[in-house]
């Protein structure tokens, strides 16, 4: 059973993310969503709240592609993840070669950690590569439209946070 890793913060979950995990479903028979607790970004939202956006998402997903989901929380190194998990691939999305130049090095840490597990880059589809968490929480905290960029669930969930805090 070929087992993926797709890691994020997902703060919030995107259609940039759901089209990744959607090709991702395509590589492997398992995938394992791991959502980072990453207090350095400092989320919006919690580690509970991502975790419960996500869940049904990726269960209409793994219905659409027969691909077996899991949304897995974690804190640990994300190398020490994938092999908790089982995962023999971690992929990564990118939006442009800045993200690549990150992600390289990121690679290139990981496989001197754990030289049997390999990174995947998928380029995100174009209609997607402007989309990140952060820029949609910043359209949305000046009353902008975000519906184009995430699903209504997670824009409801997002207008919502933004107006208690």
């Amino acid at each position: 059973m070929r087992i993926g890793l797709y890691p994020g913060t997902f703060d919030p979950v995107t259609h940039g993310h759901l089209d990744i995990i959607r090709r991702c479903c395509a590589l492997v028979d398992r995938l394992v969503i791991g959502v980072a607790i990453n207090r350095d970004k400092g989320p919006l939202f919690s580690l509970e709240e991502r975790v419960a956006m996500l869940e049904p998402i990726c269960a209409e997903i793994a219905r659409e592609t027969g691909c077996e989901i899991v949304v897995h929380p974690f804190e640990n190194l994300l190398i020490q993840c994938a092999a908790d998990v089982g995962a023999s691939i971690i992929v990564r999305g990118l939006r442009a070669v800045a993200d690549f130049e990150y992600e390289y090095q990121m690679v290139g840490m990981n496989r001197a950690l754990d030289d049997s597990i390999e990174t995947v880059f998928l380029m995100a589809e174009a209609r997607h590569q402007a989309i990140a968490s952060k820029l949609v929480k910043e359209i949305a905290r000046l009353g902008g439209d975000v519906s184009k960029f995430v699903t209504e669930d997670v824009e409801t969930q997002l207008l919502r946070k933004l107006k208690s805090s």
